[in-house]
C-alpha cells in the first residue's frame, strides 16, 4: 500500500468517479438495492477511517466492494439473531467472486436488470438513471417532462417490484437481449443528454455523464452489434464532436449558427459518420440512426448556409413516421424555417404549442421567440423570450435568453 497525504480529497474523488460502479457490483453481489446503498456508504466510511493510517489500497474500487459486501453480511447476521426463523432473509454468498460473464461491466449488467420486462418502460428508465448514474429525481423528472414526486413514487414502486417478484440480478441470455435493448438504449441516450445539455445548474454540460454514456454505448456495441446500437453511438459521438464550440469562455451558450466549426472534433465526426453509414446500409435502422444521420448532415456542412436543409427536413419526416414525438416535430419546424423561411417554421411551432404538449418546454418558446425576432416582430419576440426564461432551469440557458431580451430592448 502507498500512503498519500490528501487522502480525504482522494476519497471524495473516488466517490464521484467510482461510487456508481461500486454500487452496481454490490447490488449484484447482495441482491438488494437498499442493502447495497447502505453497504456503499459503510465502505466509504471505512475508507475515511482506515486509509489515512493504513494507506490507500492498490485497487481502491475492489477494496470498497469487498468492505461493503462484508459490512452488509455482518449487519444481516446481527439482524438474524433477533428475527423469527420464518422471517429471516437469506444471506448473500460470502465466497461470491467476480465472473467473466456476457457483460464485463457491472453497471451495464445492472442497466439490463433495471430494464426487465416486468417493469414499465418509464420505471425502467427512471430506476436506471437514479441507481446506475446517480441522477437526482429532479433531474430525471425534467428529462421525462414530469414531476419529481411522480418520479420518486415510480422509483420506489420499481424497487418493490424487483424485490417482490424476485427479479434476478443477472445478465439476460443472448436470445432475450433484443427485446430488452430499446429500454437500455433509451436510458443511455437520456444519460448522454443530461451530460451534454444539463437540465439545471450553472454549467451547460456535465461531461462525466456524457462520457459515461459514450462508454456504455461502446460496451453495448461490443455486446450486441445491432444497427440501432451503432446509430445511438454515432449520434452521441457526432453531438459530442461539437462540445468545445458550444459555450464561450464565460460559459455562455453559443448556438449552432455562431459556432466556430474549426473547433469541432474531426476524429469524433469521422467515427460517428462511419457508424451511421453502417447502420443505414443495414436497412434495419431506427430512430437513433436517423437522428445520427441528421447530425451527420450538420457535421458535413462548412456553414449554416451550406447545410442541406432539404435533406434534414426529409430525415425528420422519416423519423416522425417511425417515432412520433412533439420534440421531434419542434426540431423539424426549426429545420423547415431554415429551408422554407421563418414564417413556415413559425406556423408549425404555433400549431405544436396550441396542443399544449410542449407548453412547459422552454426550448419550444425559445425557438418561437427566435423566429419572431428574425421576422422583426419585436413585442411578440420579447413575450416569447420572457416565457422561455420563466421556464428555463439552467444557468447558461437563462443567461442566453436574458441577453436576447436585452438586445431587443426589453
Amino acid at each position: 500500500m502507498s500512503i498519500s497525504p490528501p487522502v480525504t480529497e482522494l476519497i471524495e474523488r473516488l466517490y464521484r468517479a467510482e461510487s456508481r460502479r461500486v454500487l452496481a457490483t454490490l447490488i449484484r453481489l447482495l441482491g438488494d438495492f437498499d442493502l447495497a446503498e447502505e453497504a456503499l456508504h459503510e465502505a466509504f466510511r471505512s475508507a475515511v477511517e482506515q486509509w489515512p493510517q493504513g494507506g490507500v489500497p492498490d485497487n481502491p474500487r475492489a477494496w470498497l466492494v469487498s468492505a461493503g459486501r462484508f459490512k452488509a453480511i455482518d449487519n444481516l447476521r446481527r439482524q438474524r439473531r433477533f428475527q423469527p426463523l420464518d422471517d429471516q432473509v437469506e444471506l448473500p454468498d460470502e465466497n461470491a467472486a467476480e465472473q467473466d460473464e456476457l457483460l464485463e461491466d457491472d453497471r451495464l449488467r445492472l442497466i439490463f436488470t433495471c430494464c426487465h420486462p416486468a417493469l414499465g418502460s418509464d420505471a425502467q428508465v427512471a430506476l436506471t438513471l437514479r441507481e446506475v448514474c446517480d441522477l437526482t429525481t429532479e433531474e430525471i423528472a425534467r428529462a421525462f417532462l414530469s414531476s419529481p414526486s411522480t418520479l420518486a413514487q415510480r422509483i420506489v414502486r420499481a424497487k418493490a417490484k424487483i424485490r417482490d417478484a424476485r427479479i434476478p440480478y443477472e445478465v439476460p441470455g443472448r436470445s432475450e437481449l433484443p427485446e430488452r435493448l430499446d429500454a437500455v438504449l433509451r436510458v443511455v441516450y437520456l444519460v448522454f443528454n443530461e451530460g451534454y445539455f444539463a437540465s439545471s445548474g450553472d454549467s451547460l454540460t456535465r461531461s462525466q455523464l456524457s462520457d459515461e454514456a459514450i462508454r456504455l454505448g461502446r460496451l453495448l456495441l461490443e455486446l450486441l452489434p445491432e444497427p440501432e446500437v451503432q446509430g445511438l453511438l454515432a449520434l452521441m459521438l457526432l453531438h459530442e464532436s461539437r462540445r468545445a464550440a458550444r459555450s464561450g469562455v464565460d460559459g455562455e451558450v453559443i448556438l449552432l449558427d455562431a459556432q466556430d466549426r474549426s473547433l469541432w472534433s474531426q476524429e469524433l465526426i469521422a467515427e460517428g459518420e462511419a457508424l451511421v453509414l453502417q447502420a443505414l446500409h443495414s436497412r434495419r435502422f431506427g430512430p437513433y440512426s436517423l437522428q445520427a444521420a441528421i447530425a451527420a448532415v450538420h457535421a458535413e456542412a462548412a456553414s449554416l448556409e451550406e447545410t442541406d436543409w432539404a435533406q434534414i427536413v426529409g430525415l425528420y419526416d422519416e423519423l416522425l413516421r417511425l417515432h412520433p414525438s412533439p420534440v421531434i416535430e419542434l426540431n423539424r419546424a426549426v429545420a423547415l424555417a431554415m429551408h422554407d423561411g421563418e414564417q413556415a417554421g413559425l406556423v408549425e411551432i404555433d400549431r405544436l404549442l396550441a396542443t399544449g404538449e410542449l407548453d412547459g418546454y422552454h426550448l419550444a418558446h425559445a425557438a418561437r421567440a427566435d423566429l419572431l425576432r428574425r421576422l422583426g416582430r419585436r413585442e411578440q419576440a420579447i413575450a416569447a423570450y420572457s416565457q422561455a426564461l420563466a421556464l428555463a432551469q439552467q444557468g447558461p440557458d437563462r443567461q442566453f435568453l436574458q441577453k436576447r431580451l436585452e438586445e431587443l430592448g426589453a
